[in-house]
């Protein structure tokens, strides 16, 4: 009766042992996963960071006065959109408006406008006036297309680095 007591206690000590060593293994697994985790989201917060700055320093003006009448005269030559509008920040509506009211000033007796969006940090959008159709090539905009594709690319990376 002793001998069966004892193995009774033996056993359940094992059973104890294997539990407290799963649930200490499980718990480690899960600290390393949101270790992981954690310095995954640190990483591709500081890469779109780093990706958000730069398209913003990429937006100077002569880039601006480049880009803006190619991608108006290539929207307005394939669309017969009225009542397009060039949205610009303040500043640089103010710093580019004669330039730009000459480099567009067949698509500007067509009607188009500059106006000003303070939400633009920098970049531009071109859209018709109600809102219906609009090409969106601000900072914040071109920046969140390359974080999509950064954001898998940086967990691809650090799910074949965990291994």
């Amino acid at each position: 009766m002793q001998k069966i007591e004892a193995e009774k206690i033996i056993k359940a000590a094992k059973d104890e042992t294997a539990r407290m060593e799963k649930a200490s293994e499980d718990a480690i697994r899960q600290a390393s996963r949101n270790l992981v985790l954690s310095f995954r989201d640190s990483v591709t917060k500081e890469l779109s960071a780093l990706v958000t700055s730069e398209t913003e320093k990429a937006y100077s003006s002569d880039l601006l006065l480049k880009l803006i009448p190619e991608t108006v005269k290539a929207w307005t030559s394939k669309t017969d959109a009225e009542n397009v509008a060039v949205l610009l920040n303040e500043s640089d509506l103010s710093a580019l408006e004669s330039s730009l009211k000459s480099a567009l000033k067949s698509e500007i007796e067509k009607g188009l406008t500059l106006k000003v969006d303070n939400s633009i940090n920098k970049g531009f959008r071109i859209g018709i006036d109600n809102g219906a159709a609009f090409i969106d090539l601000s900072d914040e905009a071109v920046a969140d297309l390359f974080s999509a594709y950064l954001n898998p690319k940086v967990a691809a990376i650090m799910k074949e680095a965990s291994k």
